[in-house]
């Protein structure tokens, strides 16, 4: 059945950077090759001049360019653009832009309305107490406004049944197989060569443990400089809102040549500093469940995670762990990493498999479409979606 899908709170397309931007493009991407028309909102400041992407039609709005004022200003005005628009469905991600969750519902009430619960993101460190509070009371909107709500982890869909005392329906984020060709002649501006490097690949914000790894790296090049040789440590990522904490990490890394912090890097780069890498580390103290990982996965690279819940669901069975936050934790795992690459080789393999069979963006895209069609048929969606 053919709709018209309303995307929201994501920053824009093509994405650049972010779980949700990513989650957005590539679940879009297969609804429209399904037959849906598919509206994605972007803000100005994200995205350059584009009308249609990828059969996507990109649509600006305004918005409030600040840390605290752009999510939920975007969200305001895409809403009503996508109200104009005649939508059949509006499909809200992130538990911020849910606040706004009921005003579809009255603005045109023979529209459906989505949330997907992507992260518990007053978790993050960036917040303070006002939009930490705001954001706890945008996951109860997430849980109660809309007439589905969908999360991307099992540890997501447990906590919505336990706090909010409602059944989401689990519908994870997904990966593609890569290409196998790239350019290694792209690495010489990082200075790196192939397999002889550490990748982590995050926004640069506090929760997502980049100072952590840094400090575990320089620890590492004391305790064995040996072990460690001409490798290096490739940070992927840039600011979001988060200037100060990356001149921060600026700083921690100056003087340490060992450190490459590249920035944010897209398409061909991207993909060659992921086909090239050793192993991914992510250490991470909060996610949804991160595409990053999957990703890493999806190139048959070893992952070495935080021990959070929603990384475990990908790492616990397929990858190695360490205490979250714990610098001491991390340089032992590294160095088990450095030592083995045999293993790393052999866990990165069993991953790729892993991860090709059970999160494919394929078939989630063909569970969201069913979703919409039941919902279409039905007043109150009991859809379950394994």
């Amino acid at each position: 059945m053919h709709m018209k899908i309303a995307m929201i709170g994501q920053k824009g397309l093509p994405a650049r950077a972010g779980g949700i931007e990513r989650h957005v493009e590539e679940l879009s991407t297969e609804l429209v090759q399904k037959g849906h028309d598919v509206i994605a909102f972007c803000r100005f400041w994200y995205s350059w001049p584009i009308a249609t992407y990828k059969g996507i039609t990109c649509i600006k709005t305004a918005s409030i360019p600040t840390k605290h004022l752009d999510a939920i200003t975007h969200t305001f005005t895409s809403i009503l653009e996508a109200n104009r628009q005649k939508v059949d469905v509006f499909h809200i991600h992130g538990v911020g832009p849910a606040l706004l969750a009921w005003l579809p519902r009255l603005l045109r009430p023979s529209a459906k309305v989505v949330v997907t619960f992507h992260c518990i993101d007053r978790q993050h460190q960036k917040w303070g107490f006002i939009a930490r509070t705001a954001l706890f009371v945008g996951e109860w909107a997430a849980c109660h406004f809309p007439h589905t709500v969908i999360v991307v982890s099992k540890t997501l869909q447990q906590y919505c049944k336990t706090r909010y005392n409602v059944d989401p329906i689990y519908l994870p984020n997904g990966t593609r197989s890569p290409e196998k060709e790239n350019d290694q002649r792209l690495l010489e501006s990082f200075n790196v060569v192939p397999n002889e490097y550490l990748l982590m690949c995050a926004r640069l914000v506090k929760h997502k443990g980049a100072h952590v790894l840094i400090e575990a790296w320089k620890k590492l090049l004391t305790l064995r400089p040996d072990l460690i040789g001409s490798k290096k440590l490739v940070i992927v990522g840039g600011s979001a809102f988060t200037d100060t904490y990356v001149t921060s990490l600026k700083e921690m890394a100056k003087n340490t040549p060992s450190i490459v912090l590249a920035g944010a890097q897209y398409g061909k780069t991207l993909h060659t500093l992921f086909a090239n890498s050793y192993a991914l580390v992510h250490p991470s103290a909060s996610e949804g469940l991160p595409i990053t990982i999957l990703e890493a996965m999806s190139y048959g690279k070893c992952v070495l995670s935080s021990d959070i819940p929603e990384n475990l669901e990908l790492t616990l069975f397929h990858g190695r762990s360490f205490k979250t936050g714990n610098v001491d934790a991390l340089v032992t795992s590294m160095i088990d990493l450095l030592e083995n690459p045999e293993v790393v080789k052999q866990v990165g393999s069993e991953a790729q498999y892993h991860v090709e069979n059970m999160y494919d963006w394929h078939d989630i895209g063909e569970a969201v479409s069913q979703l919409y069609n039941a919902m279409n048929r039905t007043t109150k969606t009991q859809l379950v979606i394994a």
